[in-house]
């Protein structure tokens, strides 16, 4: 895809995930084009006191290869977590970032709760020992821009680096400012990574209070049920994912597989509620909007959009009415599917994994699927390719997420058509 500018461009030359439902790119599409979901009764923890027991857990992963013994006692499970994510994305692109000016290469990370498990311990522990000797490490850990911090610091970057915090659009977000980097001229790559650890009992039981969560108790991988009339909430995962955005000419210069590329990003604010979106979904709409002519694109051209689909009773509707609006004669041909049933919803690494699931559907030619979904809701009336995968020659995909605070952010990815390698 190119839009006839003469503009640079970005795209996308690799990717790594850490992930409920996969740890390996190969997996991680294993599971999404067969929708196997990776929701489960909560292992971590026993979770039969709270209004929720379900939720997509991350086991057995080994970050010894990025991080050694000391670092992984005391860095938080979040920044554990991207740090991985990064270094496998950093790998998959085959980039050399030692051979590159410090000055042209920075990383950003979207997060939401990242340091909220050694902000818990420093409150713990004051509270039973002696508040003159809390350990420096929980104040470290706990500040929220920590997560990019340790990446630049273990992949040794030293132009840029930078945390955007905007709830479930945090790393959505942060791809649109990496691309804007390079567009700009101030990078020619960016590591670019979403990052969160949700199943820490603590918040877990914040998320309980909210009522935002499944209250199913039994078939956890069938619980969350995005626009179906079954649907009761959401299921609350760990995870994180990292993209490499590069400078289209730096990426060909150096023989580099290319994913996608970046087209366009659109954001907005609704300033509605804590945690509802407007009834109109008229911060969807902008955010649509904005992204679509931010990218030079009419709604036709788009393929498919990755839905924020939360599986909440008010959210749903609303954002499949939102992008009627938009798309208009051109709804009834889109594909929308909702893919947080198989990887639960990460929150902060939201954005980017979803990123990778559109970037991943170009490169495959084939939509995942929305599983669960056996009687639309009422106002949920679009092809949300239910059930099977489907092949299809997809050339522009929409990665659109929703995060707490009424921020609304749309990512636009094109298949690239060029030369690659």
């Amino acid at each position: 895809m190119n839009n006839g500018s003469s503009e640079r461009r970005a795209v996308i030359t690799g990717m790594g995930v850490v992930a409920p439902n996969g740890q390996t790119l190969e997996d991680f599409w294993h599971t999404l084009r067969h929708g196997l979901s990776a929701a489960d009764v909560i292992k971590e923890f026993d979770p039969r006191k709270y209004s929720s027991v379900i939720g997509a857990e991350i086991r057995n992963l080994d970050c010894s290869r990025y991080l050694d013994a000391k670092k992984l006692r005391r860095y938080d499970r979040s920044i554990r977590y991207g740090v991985t994510a990064a270094c496998r994305a950093v790998e998959d692109a085959g980039v050399n970032l030692a051979s590159l000016s410090p000055d042209r290469v920075g990383v950003v990370e979207g997060t939401t709760v990242c340091g909220f498990e050694s902000l818990f311990k420093a409150h713990v522990n004051y509270l039973q020992d002696d508040p003159t000797r809390l350990n420096p490490i929980h104040v470290i850990n706990g500040y929220a821009g920590e997560g990019s911090s340790v990446v630049a610091r273990e992949l040794h970057i030293q132009g840029h680096s930078i945390t955007l915090c905007s709830g479930c659009a945090s790393s959505n977000d942060a791809i649109g400012y990496a691309r804007n980097m390079i567009r700009d001229d101030d990078a020619d790559v960016m590591i670019v990574g979403g990052a969160d650890a949700n199943l820490l009992e603590p918040l877990w039981a914040s998320y309980c209070s909210l009522g935002v969560m499944t209250k199913r108790r039994d078939n956890p991988q069938q619980a969350m049920r995005p626009f179906d009339k079954q649907r009761d909430g959401l299921v609350l995962g760990d995870g994180a994912g990292c993209v490499v955005v590069e400078e289209l000419a730096h990426a060909l210069g150096r023989g580099a597989k290319i994913y996608a590329e970046v087209l366009g990003h659109g954001r907005s604010c609704e300033a509605h509620h804590a945690v509802e979106l407007h009834p109109e979904g008229i911060g969807i709409q902008r955010a649509l909007h904005k992204a679509l002519r931010n990218a030079r694109l009419h709604p036709t051209e788009v393929d498919y959009i990755n839905a924020h689909g939360s599986s909440t009773r008010l959210n749903d509707p609303i954002e499949s009415r939102a992008i009627q609006t938009v798309f208009g004669a051109a709804a009834p041909r889109l594909a929308v599917s909702a893919t947080k049933p198989i990887t639960g919803h990460t929150m902060g690494a939201a954005g980017v994994l979803e990123s990778i699931i559109c970037a991943l559907t170009l490169h495959h030619q084939e939509i995942p699927p929305t599983i669960n979904l056996e009687e639309p809701d009422e106002g949920c009336e679009l092809d949300y390719v239910p059930h099977r995968s489907r092949p299809y020659p997809v050339r522009v995909a929409i990665n659109l997420n929703a995060g707490f605070g009424g921020k609304n952010s749309c990512l636009v990815l094109g298949r690239y058509a060029g030369p690659s390698r």
